[in-house]
């Protein structure tokens, strides 16, 4: 029976490329060139400008080695200490150290600040009871103990008056705060000499707080 003769191409082509060949018929045509509609969704929302900006300088403030990072740690302590010096003289709430802050902390310190304490006295008084008792006199130095009681005495009285007034005070006061410790933060506070504490005094003498 004679037939047609039959290409040795077809007969010996791979399976392989015949299915590579119909899956790029089936393949979608698409132009590369082919430009976005602007009006199309990117997939997600465009950054508003300032956002942008503080993305961009938070990335280029970041230190990037451990001396760097050292470095700007110091700095931002030194800056923190700057600012708490400033507030312990004018007095601002903001950036004073936590044993400092708070209204019944505050009102402790007017408390002491708006009257005359005997502990605050007790420097000069203890520089004038040192020179008489190292004078060689009987009498003086006789004089100089006495004082020494006095001084005492005086100081432990006037601190418990002071402590007990206060303390009605911030009780009337502050109900609902908490005043551990601000007794004593104020009876340490009335031992230093007026020009010496900090925060700077706020209130005169005299003036109620």
């Amino acid at each position: 029976m004679r037939g047609y003769p039959v290409p040795l191409g077809f007969v010996f082509r791979s399976r392989a490329k015949e299915e590579k060949a119909s899956a790029a018929d089936k393949a979608p045509l698409t132009d590369s060139k082919q430009t976005r509609d602007p009006q199309a969704p990117k997939g997600r929302p465009t950054p508003k400008r300032s956002e942008a900006q503080s993305q961009r300088r938070s990335v280029a403030n970041t230190p990037t080695t451990r001396k760097e990072a050292a470095k700007r740690s110091r700095e931002e302590r030194r800056q923190a200490l700057s600012k708490q010096r400033e507030a312990l003289a004018s007095g601002d709430e903001r950036y004073l150290p936590a044993r400092d802050k708070g209204p019944v902390r505050r009102h402790a310190r007017d408390f002491v600040d708006s009257r005359f304490n005997v502990a605050e006295f007790f420097l000069p008084m203890a520089v004038i009871i040192l020179v008489l008792s190292m004078v060689r006199v009987g009498s003086l130095q006789e004089i100089a103990l006495l004082l020494w009681l006095v001084v005492i005495v005086l100081i432990v009285l006037d601190s418990i008056v002071t402590g007990f007034r206060l303390k009605k005070q911030l009780n009337e006061r502050f109900p609902d705060d908490n005043k551990r410790g601000a007794v004593a933060y104020a009876l340490m506070r009335s031992l230093q000499m007026r020009r010496l504490r900090l925060p700077k005094p706020q209130v005169k003498r005299g003036e109620r707080p």
